[in-house]
């Protein structure tokens, strides 16, 4: 399985917000789509990435304001990436190694989507359920000849 798959399947959706936003507007807008992390864009340029964490350990371990900070001041900008051939465990790899829980799909410079752990963690998952699935008609003398 590859990244492509994952986005078919979950819709290439791009959650984003500019880098001269405020902290508190993009967590709002997380809480409001219940997602860890937006990509930072400047028009359809990729600027950086803004997750949970950075907020965390940016803002309120720092005692900065949400309502005062901008996103461009906590966001991470050397951004980890992936591309939509890129597989699956490739991507669980990255995300082990880097301990991070968000990778920007990225396709000619363009970023197509976002991919989290939970999104790698289901097609996991599928992937093992239809191995099982196939097994299991075979052992029991289902499988097609």
């Amino acid at each position: 399985m590859i990244v492509r798959d994952i986005l078919k399947n979950k819709g290439y959706d791009i959650h984003s917000i500019s880098a001269d936003q405020t902290v508190f507007e993009a967590i709002a807008k997380m809480d409001e789509l219940d997602i860890g992390a937006l990509v930072v864009m400047d028009g359809s340029q990729l600027m950086g990435i803004l997750s949970e964490r950075d907020y965390r350990s940016k803002v309120i371990l720092k005692g900065r304001t949400s309502k005062e900070t901008k996103v461009s001041t906590i966001m991470t900008g050397d951004v980890i990436c992936v591309g939509p051939q890129d597989s699956v465990e490739s991507c669980m790899s990255i995300m082990t190694d880097k301990k991070i829980r968000h990778l920007p799909v990225l396709e000619n410079n363009s970023v197509r989507g976002v991919i989290s752990i939970g999104d790698l963690v289901k097609a996991i998952i599928s992937k093992q359920k239809g191995e099982i699935s196939h097994l299991r008609h075979y052992i029991q003398g289902e499988y097609p000849r």
